[in-house]
Parts: structure tokens; C-alpha cells; sequence
């Protein structure tokens, strides 16, 4: 498999639903459109924040193609193919591939949760990996799956050559240090959440996939530009305002609120498909508020 390295803040795309209910595909892709001017390394397509599990096969496809048509070059596309079963697992992947996604986020399966113990999770992504025809990354989300990596899963499947990395959305920075420290030589550990992106900086992780890059990229990409640059305190200070405005968008307000704030920014966040709810008014000024108290506001398109 050809090595693939990625770096900078890659958003876990929304999917806009138009009231109704149905995909509003046009607003997707302006939205990519707007992304491609921003200072980002690539796209997640079919991640948590873009209400995956709501998604058919075919919408999840159409959402792949129209991914990789549109997004400017040299992009890193990687798709979300983590389904229940290895089977279905390895036949979304290669139908990503098929459609150009350059690597493939695979969510640990939670339904039979008890079973999900180290040898079923490394034989599931070890068998994924054997059959996929692009690169995959193992996505560790416990906060929905209520199934949590160990260091052992990492240090054992990250030695397979078509693994290539995980994304942890945990927000423990212990443990994402862990993760780093323990993995294998050129396995890549990516931090999940904007909230832990500065001190998953100064262990040493250089790619993030946080929500709140769907609404803010330039904030969240200058985070990493300051502190590559030796601008600490400039990278601390921003750290502190984006902080509480990732806090809005995911523990608070969830997908509804990421995407309140993507709208108050100048993308379309469109509707959530049912049976998420939509934000009351109260929770909208909210959002607006918490989004001008970081002066992020002055800066939507």
C-alpha cells in the first residue's frame, strides 16, 4: 500500500438536510467550495458530525463522490466506511475507494458491546485492513460507542502495513499521549477534538479532525500554524477562545448547535434529520453569543 501522511485540520464534514428531511446536495457543495479557500489539509466525509448512522448506502456514496469531485486538489479525502459487521466494513471501504477517498476511518463496532474486548477488536480492523484497497485508521469515539481503544489494540494493529493510523475523540489527553507514545514506528495518531488541540500539538500530533473546524477552519488551523511557528502564547490565547465554543458545538448542543454555528459563519448547516432535534431559540442566541464572545462572528463569510 502507498504510504499516506496527513497533516493540518481536516473537518468531519456536515450533510445539510433540507427540511424535509432529504439531502440538501447543493448546499454540500458549496460548502465544500467555501472550505476549498480555507487554510484546511482535507475532508472527512461520513464522520460522526455528519450523521452517518442516518445515512442510506447510496446517499453515503453520493456524499463520497461528490467529496472527492469537488474538493480542491492535493486534499486528503478520507471516507467514514466503519459499520457493524467486518463484511460490510470492507465492502463500503472499497466502494470509497472505488470512488477516490484516499484512506478510510473505520469506527470500532459497539453493538454487541461485551464482545467488543482487544482480540474481536484487533481481529475486526486486521481483517478490514487485509481487504481494503485504501489505507485505514481506526476511529475510537467512546463517548457514542461506549467502546474505548486500549494502548494494546494500537500497539498490535497499528503494526499491520494498510493501518495507518487512528483518530481518538476521547478528549483524555493521557491517553492520547499514550496512544502516541506506545504506537507503532509511522503509525499516525490524530486528535479528534478541538478542545484537546493544543496539548495533542505539544505531544507531538500534527492532524486534527475536530467538529468545530466545520465552522471555524482558519481558527482552528491558526492554533497549529502559531505553535509550529514557536508563537506559543498567540497559539494559547486562541486555544482559550475556541475552547469554550467547541464545548457549545459538541458536549452542549451537539450536531444541532455545530451546525447553528456553521450557518452564524457563513456555511449552510442546513437541518438535522430526525430524530435529532433542532435548537430552541434560546439555544440558537446561545451559540451566537458564545460565537461573539470569541470574535469569531467578525470573520463569517
Amino acid at each position: 500500500m502507498t504510504s499516506l501522511r496527513v497533516h493540518g485540520i481536516i473537518p468531519p464534514i456536515i450533510t445539510p438536510f433540507k427540511k424535509n428531511g432529504d439531502i440538501d446536495y447543493e448546499a454540500f457543495v458549496q460548502n465544500i467550495e467555501r472550505w476549498n479557500n480555507d487554510q484546511l489539509g482535507g475532508y472527512l466525509v461520513l464522520g460522526s458530525n455528519s450523521e452517518a448512522p442516518f445515512l442510506t448506502h447510496d446517499e453515503k456514496l453520493k456524499l463520497i463522490e461528490l467529496t472527492v469531485a469537488n474538493a480542491r486538489k492535493g486534499r486528503t479525502i478520507l471516507a467514514g466506511t466503519g459499520l457493524e459487521s467486518s463484511r460490510k466494513t470492507i465492502h463500503l471501504t472499497n466502494e470509497a475507494a472505488r470512488l477516490g477517498a484516499h484512506a478510510a476511518l473505520v469506527l470500532t463496532p459497539s453493538y454487541y458491546i461485551d464482545q467488543m474486548e482487544d482480540a474481536a477488536l484487533i481481529r475486526h480492523f486486521t481483517e478490514v485492513a487485509d481487504q481494503s484497497d485504501i489505507p485505514i485508521l481506526i476511529y475510537n469515539v467512546p463517548k457514542f460507542t461506549h467502546v474505548n481503544v486500549s494502548v494494546n489494540v494500537i500497539k498490535t494493529a497499528g503494526q499491520h502495513p494498510n493501518i495507518i493510523g487512528m483518530k481518538d475523540s476521547s478528549g483524555n489527553v493521557e491517553q492520547l499521549s499514550a496512544f502516541f507514545k506506545e504506537s507503532p514506528e509511522n503509525f499516525q495518531v490524530i486528535v479528534g477534538t478541538a478542545g484537546a488541540l493544543l496539548p495533542a500539538l505539544r505531544i507531538g500530533i500534527r492532524c486534527a479532525i475536530p467538529a468545530l473546524a466545520n465552522a471555524a477552519p482558519n481558527h482552528c488551523a491558526y492554533v497549529q500554524r502559531f505553535f509550529e511557528e514557536g508563537l506559543v502564547q498567540r497559539a494559547e490565547e486562541l486555544q482559550q477562545r475556541l475552547t469554550p465554543v467547541n464545548t457549545a458545538v459538541t458536549a452542549t448542543h451537539g450536531v444541532a448547535g455545530l451546525k447553528h454555528a456553521c450557518t452564524l459563519m457563513g456555511y449552510h448547516g442546513g437541518c438535522v434529520r430526525s430524530p435529532l432535534m433542532e435548537l430552541t431559540d434560546h439555544a440558537k442566541k446561545e451559540i451566537q453569543d458564545i460565537l461573539s464572545e470569541a470574535e469569531l462572528l467578525s470573520h463569517a463569510k
